[in-house]
């Protein structure tokens, strides 16, 4: 399906949480957001578990996400799970091997400190250690993608953002990302964009601070040959520090509220309203 299909045609957004702990407001509001495109527009809403973060995942979580959801008053027409895909990401990390778009790695996050790379929009950008050394095959490593041979192949490309408008892809910012962890079958990168093909999303709906990332996956769209939905990088729930909010700094969660007797569907309310909890604010970290 061509982007001009996709504009055309009913929305498919997708909530997609990692069971590595409790929903807060901040998910709360991503999945209002992504829950009203999807019925303003006569389309359907899809839930998203992204349950390969290895031994952070707690299954039990999906669960507990299902009662959030429905606390807040919003139905999902479909759900998946991570797990149940990895076929999908070896088979497009093999092809990309072929075809001799990524190379294995060995490097520690030590040993990338210690080189003093360039930051970049995701963290220290990779100074191309390993790429073309020989590596003992029985060590584990990770995959890298080699960004500058990726652009030669694909070309200048574009995405659509429709908040920020029509974007020019500058997937070079980041380095040679990698697309499969040393542990773990697959990276966001690579996982979410396969993902969103498989479900036929055709509104990737998130929060600004993911925004950078859509450089990669666009470029990924082109080398595996997926279809180019449209985006809509939403704003985020920023607490009294002008942080987002987030499981590691222990944010109040969904349950607490729940089970604390809030009214879920007035909260939902609250948020599509913009009347947000004193101390919280909606903006950009």
């Amino acid at each position: 399906m061509s982007e001009s299909q996709f504009e055309s045609s009913a929305a498919v957004t997708r909530f997609a949480p990692s069971p590595n702990g409790m929903l807060h407001l901040g998910h709360a509001y991503s999945a209002v957001v992504a829950h009203d495109l999807a019925r303003e527009r006569g389309g359907r809403f899809l839930l998203r578990i992204e349950d390969i973060d290895g031994a952070r995942s707690r299954p039990e979580l999906a669960a507990e996400f299902h009662r959030d959801l429905e606390w807040l008053g919003l139905e999902w027409d479909e759900v998946s799970a991570q797990s149940s895909r990895l076929a999908s990401y070896e088979e497009a990390a093999t092809r990309l091997v072929q075809e001799g778009l990524v190379y294995p790695c060995t490097c520690t996050r030590k040993q990338i400190e210690a080189a003093k790379p360039r930051l970049g929009p995701d963290g220290l950008i990779y100074p191309g250690t390993c790429k073309g050394r020989l590596l003992d095959p029985a060590r584990p490593a990770a995959l890298r993608l080699d960004i500058e041979k990726a652009l030669m192949q694909v070309g200048e490309l574009s995405w659509f953002d429709e908040l920020a408008g029509e974007q020019s892809a500058d997937p070079l910012q980041f380095g040679d990302v990698v697309l499969v962890r040393k542990d773990e079958p697959a990276s966001y990168h690579l996982a979410a964009t396969l993902d969103d093909a498989a479900d036929g999303v055709t509104l990737v709906t998130r929060g600004a601070d993911l925004f950078a990332a859509t450089h990669i996956h666009r470029l990924l769209q082109a080398l595996l040959g997926l279809p180019v939905p449209r985006w809509h990088h939403h704003a985020l729930l920023l607490d009294e520090t002008g942080k987002k909010l987030a499981k590691r700094r222990e944010s109040p969660s969904l349950a607490e509220m729940r089970e604390a007797g809030e009214d879920g569907l007035a909260l939902a309310d609250r948020l599509r309203a913009g009347n947000l909890p004193a101390g919280i604010s909606l903006g950009s970290p």
